[in-house]
């Protein structure tokens, strides 16, 4: 159920619960829980062990959230229904047998992914009432690898903005999830509960999706560890649509081992092993690395000489019309699609609204502008006002799209790379205003995310450091070639050996 934290005594109840559950948690057959450090696929070992209980990990993270209400995080924290799970799994474990993978792991799903019994509003009003009658594919194998759902993170609305200034569903005091490390800055969207929460320790793993960037902005921002798959990677039923060629679930935590332990679970395949890095080659596109903050250059800067001198090689590559094409496909798709793709959904799984009445009740500003202008109408953006979409969307698919998956194509190709890399994004995270969701500045936040997204390709984000100036995460984003992604996670786990985790926000 949604939690309550305005009232002073609750807040100082969950502080104590908070501190009860850390007391607690040690168990006499292992080390102390310290969740600030634990990883989830280290949990998953203890707790496979027996050194740690699914119930002891579950109360703490929930308490967690509880201490912590004036981030945002969660729309619906499910206290009965994970403690529930918890015990169940504890109680699976001791009777013996296999160890599931996820076994007794508590993950945190973003409130456009369905889970049984549990509202999936994807952050707008209309939709508050709309609880799933099932579980989406992707939670079913969570579900089935034993993990435990802590409940429903917040989001940018509709999942349709990178900044995560929601006015809807306020458990703090102020506006929008907000950063793990500094609650006056944005935690990035659309994932952006998850990336609030992983970063402040809510949760050791949660499921997104991602667009163009809802995955990787979050945690570049809260210094998390995110994988946007190949599109068709992982199923998209029982998910919020905007686009069906852009859009993709994925995994979000705070180490590429969980990224590949979840990834495993949802898509198969044998445990990925680290990379020799002396084998490992990188391309350096020139237009990633525009309008970067001090901040982010000096981060990036530190994380590639590291790279070099652990044997990376790094190659200066040129992509022609890169933003050109990209521009061609972005708005023309996403706009485009979510009309039909958002109706349909609607109907299907019996939401009780149509997109007229979604859109009559969103309630952030930059959303409910682009629906109106935009999205209803078949309307995209243009030099004298707007334009009917349809054609722009026709040359999208059938000229833009493919020309820009053939110049990622030949790139990876023609320098023989494992993947580009660069900054996740340009700048560190902005001031949490009203602000932060206009068009400058999500045209800035997406500019690196985004031309990897329509193209189809993996992208893995994981931090690079913080800001010298900001104390803020930066992260370094690694993109493949399409249908790459348990290599991309190969890696990703040399070059997190190699950069390190960032430590946990002070208290």
């Amino acid at each position: 159920m949604p939690i309550d934290h305005r009232v002073p005594s609750v807040r100082a109840a969950a502080l104590a619960l908070c501190a009860a559950a850390f007391a607690s948690s040690a168990s006499a057959q292992g080390a102390p829980l310290d969740i600030a450090t634990l990883t989830a696929s280290e949990a998953a070992q203890r707790l496979c062990t027996g050194s740690l209980t699914s119930e002891q990990l579950v109360a703490a993270y929930l308490a967690q959230a509880k201490a912590k209400p004036q981030l945002n995080a969660f729309i619906t924290l499910d206290e009965a229904g994970a403690m529930k799970a918890a015990r169940a799994a504890d109680t699976a474990r001791r009777r013996g047998g296999a160890c599931k993978p996820l076994g007794g792991l508590p993950v945190a799903i973003k409130d456009n992914i369905q889970v049984q019994g549990l509202p999936v509003s994807a952050g707008t009003p209309a939709l508050k009432g709309f609880v799933a009658s099932a579980d989406a594919p992707v939670v079913v194998k969570l579900r089935a690898a034993g993990a435990v759902v802590l409940g429903k993170t917040h989001m940018h609305e509709l999942a349709f903005g990178v900044s995560g200034y929601n006015p809807a569903f306020q458990t703090g005091p102020d506006v929008g999830v907000r950063n793990a490390y500094d609650a006056t800055r944005v935690a990035g969207g659309s994932s952006s509960g998850n990336g609030a929460a992983l970063g402040a320790r809510m949760a050791p793993a949660a499921l997104g999706t991602d667009t163009g960037g809802s995955v990787r902005i979050p945690c570049a921002f809260n210094g998390c560890a995110s994988l946007r798959p190949t599109v068709g990677r992982y199923s998209q039923q029982g998910i919020v649509p905007i686009s069906h060629t852009r859009d993709t679930a994925g995994p979000m935590a705070l180490s590429v081992a969980d990224l590949a332990l979840l990834d495993r679970v949802i898509a198969g395949g044998a445990p990925v092993v680290p990379a020799d890095l002396k084998r490992v080659r990188l391309g350096v596109a020139k237009g990633f690395y525009a309008n970067l903050d001090e901040d982010t250059r000096a981060a990036t800067d530190a994380a590639l000489a590291k790279l070099r001198g652990a044997g990376v090689t790094l190659v200066d590559v040129d992509m022609p019309k890169l933003a050109e094409l990209n521009g061609a496909v972005s708005f023309p798709v996403a706009l485009y699609e979510i009309h039909d793709d958002l109706a349909a959904y609607l109907q299907k799984y019996r939401a009780g609204v149509d997109i007229r009445q979604v859109a009559a009740g969103i309630a952030s500003p930059d959303v409910k502008g682009t629906f109106e202008g935009l999205v209803l109408p078949r309307k995209l953006p243009a030099a004298q006002g707007v334009v009917d979409a349809k054609p722009a969307y026709d040359n999208a698919m059938r000229k833009a799209r493919p020309a820009l998956q053939k110049l990622y194509r030949d790139t990876f190709k023609k320098h023989r790379l494992d993947a580009l890399v660069f900054p996740t994004v340009p700048r560190v995270a902005l001031a949490a205003t009203p602000e932060s969701s206009s068009i400058e500045n999500f045209s800035l936040l997406i500019q690196n995310t985004d031309p990897g997204s329509n193209a189809g390709i993996p992208g893995l984000q994981l931090p690079a450091g913080l800001g010298a100036t900001s104390g803020l995460p930066v992260g370094l984003e690694l993109d493949g070639p399409a249908g790459s992604d348990r290599r991309l996670l190969a890696v990703g786990l040399a070059v997190e050996g190699v950069l390190g985790r960032l430590p946990a926000p002070a208290k």
